[in-house]
């Protein structure tokens, strides 16, 4: 079952202007991944609600809710999609409580080295193709299960 390839949908969301045109330009340049980015997390949270995606990324200090808060917010809409913290506020305390809180793939400090970023994303992107392609494959494996059960149940009526 190859499908056409589909470049991955990102969500960026940072309350700085300036970090999402960064963020957007060096993925406009670098992938074929198509961004969304916001300055708002609730406005980000509608559009999730909305769409498939494949990666969000956030700022972690923002004036309508935090990283993390925003995040499980995510997590709770799309468990399957990795989450990355991108911060200029350097805490291991919250490295910490994202990842145990939230399921983060990634807390990167800013500013961030260009291709360690990208690395980082495609291995996310990654992980969530790979995750997808895995639960299709177990939906097609119970549906053969079933053909089978039926089958066999089809053949022991026949014979006893």
């Amino acid at each position: 079952m190859n499908q056409p390839h589909q470049a991955a949908s990102i969500v960026i969301v940072d309350d700085e202007e300036i970090i999402l045109t960064a963020l957007d330009t060096l993925l406009e340049f670098e992938t074929d991944y198509h961004t969304v980015s916001f300055t708002s997390p609730v406005a980000a949270l509608a559009h999730i609600r909305k769409h498939e995606l494949d990666l969000v990324v956030s700022d972690y200090l923002m004036p309508e809710m935090n990283g993390i808060d925003f995040l499980g917010e995510v997590r709770q809409l799309k468990p399957d999609v990795p989450r990355i913290v991108v911060t200029g506020y350097a805490d291991k305390e919250n490295a910490i409580k994202g990842i145990n809180e939230v399921g983060l793939f990634q807390y990167i400090e800013k500013p961030w080295d260009n291709a360690a970023l990208l690395l980082v994303f495609r291995n996310a992107v990654e992980r969530r193709l790979l995750v997808k392609e895995l639960h299709e494959k177990l939906v097609e494996l119970d549906g053969s299960k079933n053909d089978l059960q039926r089958l066999h149940n089809q053949i022991l009526k026949t014979f006893i």
